[in-house]
């Protein structure tokens, strides 16, 4: 197996995944994986399939332009936000965009996100809001503000709108879309609630932030939740 067709199937297990927990949104979402050794170069999910149905023959290839290099399906016209966050990040390889409740319901209540959970103390301190519009993403400038507003973080949460969240793995990026997404639910469940101003030390939730986001965590959890997406579409 090749680097890029290993690529294709962490792809395909990135959508089933993505799927498989909810953030589906009908055929509205996509990921994309930088091109192993053409860094230039980026393969993503097609327009017009959920993310459930993507295949090695419908995964289509662009530049860093948004450009159609490979593949024949039809081209999401929301490409520019992982063509201008791969421009800008070097350091990025994986980037998804997707529409989560909980995370768009949170990014419309102007609270900065808190450590109230394990995915609150990786994000806590690192979360920029995008408020410059809630429509689609279709050119190379909105695009680029996109990626500005993401700035060096993780993810960008894009008022009324969605996430982009940004990986040096897709494996990364997976858990971590998954993880913001319960963040912003328990925090909007704990301001329902009343919520208080306690706040661990901040030399707390820096030690946990580091226990999670080292790569055997991500790979671990990507695994389990790739068995769990295919044995439910058995």
């Amino acid at each position: 197996m090749t680097e890029l067709d290993a690529a294709c199937q962490d792809l395909i297990a990135a959508g089933q995944i993505l799927d498989h927990q909810g953030m589906g949104d009908f055929t509205r979402g996509h990921v994309s994986i930088r091109v192993p050794g053409r860094p230039e170069h980026f393969i993503m999910k097609p327009h017009s399939v959920g993310l459930d149905e993507i295949t090695r023959e419908n995964i289509v290839t662009f530049d860093l332009d948004g450009v159609l290099v490979a593949g024949t399906a039809r081209q999401h016209s929301e490409r520019y936000i992982h063509s201008e966050i791969f421009r800008a990040r070097p350091d990025v390889n994986a980037v998804i965009h997707a529409h989560p409740a909980h995370a768009i319901a949170f990014s419309a209540t102007g609270q900065q996100l808190r450590a109230l959970n394990q995915g609150g103390a990786v994000f806590a301190g690192g979360l920029p809001v995008f408020t410059a519009t809630m429509d689609l993403i279709r050119s190379p400038e909105t695009g680029r503000a996109v990626a500005a507003c993401l700035g060096p973080h993780k993810a960008v949460l894009m008022r009324g709108h969605g996430v982009a969240m940004a990986g040096a793995s897709v494996q990364e990026a997976v858990v971590l879309c998954l993880m913001l997404e319960e963040a912003a639910r328990i925090q909007l469940l704990a301001s329902a609630a009343g919520l208080d101003d306690w706040a661990f030390p901040p030399d707390d939730v820096a030690a946990l932030r580091d226990k999670l986001t080292r790569h055997e965590q991500y790979a671990i959890n990507f695994d389990y939740l790739a068995r769990k997406a295919r044995n439910a579409l058995r």
